[in-house]
């Protein structure tokens, strides 16, 4: 994967939410989306990251009824779920490093960050698109 810089392969500008945010509107963003993490910024800090397992761990066990469920995360905040210890990769790092991080600590995703601000996302899938783009180039 040579010297190709996270920026090449990364998702720009990604979806974000507020730390004062509830976690309903979380669950939205990313249902509405097929996303399953979302970066927590406070103006255009980063100061968390929450998951869709986030959530779901939000939700009360044994409640069966969707409408309870739906009441119950309309009154939680993001910061009582949120990661706050968010490992980053920077835009000008290797796609390599990106990759190495998320296999060491079992992620789907990382926020990437240039000059300290947040400028997008590199998932599983981008790393994926790069290495099946690579092989199919060489094919032909």
């Amino acid at each position: 994967m040579d010297k190709t810089p996270v920026s090449e392969w990364m998702t720009p500008d990604p979806f974000t939410i507020a730390p004062n945010a509830f976690v309903v509107d979380a669950y939205h963003v990313m249902k509405e989306h097929c996303i399953r993490r979302l970066p927590v910024v406070e103006g255009s800090q980063l100061v968390g990251i929450v998951t869709l397992s986030d959530i779901r761990g939000a939700a009360p066990l044994g409640m069966p009824d969707m409408l309870e469920i739906n009441y119950v995360l309309s009154q939680i905040k993001i910061e009582r779920v949120m990661s706050r210890k968010v490992i980053t990769v920077e835009a000008d790092a290797p796609i390599k490093e990106a990759a190495r991080l998320l296999l060491e600590h079992k992620f789907g995703g990382l926020p990437v960050i240039k000059d300290g601000k947040l400028v997008g996302i590199i998932s599983e899938a981008d790393i994926f698109r790069l290495v099946i783009q690579r092989e199919e180039g060489m094919a032909g």
